[in-house]
């Protein structure tokens, strides 16, 4: 099958092109960046070379995509919508990695990413693609949006212990902190070395944009508060909820255990996640402790931000879509040391 990928010479379009290069039934046949139009891929990203030899990214080309059993779009949020509607129905299945179809009510886009919609029509055509939540609605699915980042690593604990009643859906604070990547390529004032080395730092406190996306994928109320880590990749989230009974730790973990049983990509551990364990994999660390003292129930998962977080999640649903091999294409164990 044929595969392309608009916004390649992005960090997560750089992701795809990893996983993408050992990947058994999909081949890249077009790749394209505006921003980097021209140049070869072994000079944007030399570590690719051997998946790519001297790749050309080209500049935006609809026939190119129209060609392709697959299309990944990984552009800044906002832009995706522009290019979608152009391949939604001509492309047999589109994944867009950015968060422009990811909220079902349009008003939230004005919001919390501060533009108006444009396609709203499209936004109840996609399929959320969150594999371990959805992948009955992913089989056969022709678009897919594929959650962030953040969003992943509050939604594989907090889902399941809302739908079934373990938590209140109310009061959830949520403390997570990512890797500089996170951010993207496109250097920030933010994200300077200098700023962010032996630096810790809260942001976008009460307005992150990932929060809308958490509340729409739990169903339940959160404060988020996320962090900026002196780190390339990694997320760990800290929530702290409020069971619905009295609990245990062993209790907990068993229940993660069973909801997650058999999943490729989730680990339960008796220890406490770190951002480490999941680096260049598309795994989710989940952790768990009960404290007996205040009733709090503390949740802890750590993933990679880039795999799990963004392009191993849009090739784990896109592969589930195309009726491929889940795990096709994708790491489960971690890069060490």
């Amino acid at each position: 099958m044929k595969a392309g990928i608009v916004g390649a010479s992005g960090y997560l379009g750089a992701e795809l092109l990893r996983l993408l290069a050992v990947h058994p039934d999909l081949e890249v046949t077009t790749i394209q960046a505006n921003s980097s139009a021209g140049e070869s891929l072994s000079s944007l990203y030399p570590g690719l070379t051997g998946g790519y030899g001297r790749s050309e990214v080209s500049s935006f080309d609809l026939s190119a995509l129209i060609a392709c059993d697959v299309v990944f779009i990984a552009v800044p949020s906002g832009a995706s919508q522009q290019i979608v509607p152009q391949l939604v129905g001509k492309v047999p299945l589109v994944v867009d990695l950015g968060a422009d179809f990811r909220l079902r009510d349009p008003r939230l886009y004005e919001k919390w990413y501060g533009f108006v919609h444009q396609e709203p029509e499209l936004l109840a055509k996609s399929v959320y693609g969150l594999v371990e939540q959805n992948r009955d609605a992913l089989k056969g699915a022709s678009f897919i949006a594929a959650p962030g980042c953040y969003v992943t690593a509050a939604s594989i604990v907090l889902a399941p212990a809302v739908q079934q009643g373990l938590i209140h859906p109310e009061g959830i604070i949520i403390d997570a902190a990512s890797g500089t990547s996170g951010a993207g390529k496109e250097p920030l004032a933010s994200t300077h070395h200098s700023l962010v080395n032996e630096n810790f730092v809260a942001y976008g406190v009460t307005t992150h944009r990932h929060t809308p996306e958490i509340e729409q994928a739990t169903g339940s109320k959160v404060l988020f508060t996320p962090h900026l880590l002196p780190i390339t990749r990694g997320i760990l989230a800290t929530i702290y909820v409020k069971p619905t009974e009295r609990l245990t730790t062993e209790s907990v973990l068993t229940f993660y255990r069973e909801v997650y049983e058999g999943e490729p990509f989730i680990e339960v551990t008796d220890g406490l996640p770190a951002t480490r364990e999941t680096y260049g994999s598309n795994n989710v660390r989940i952790g768990a402790r009960y404290d007996d003292r205040t009733g709090t129930l503390i949740l802890l998962s750590a993933l990679d931000n880039l795999t799990k977080g963004g392009a191993g999640q849009a090739l784990q649903a896109a592969n589930v879509a195309l009726g491929l091999d889940e795990t096709a294409g994708l790491p489960k164990v971690a890069l060490l040391p």
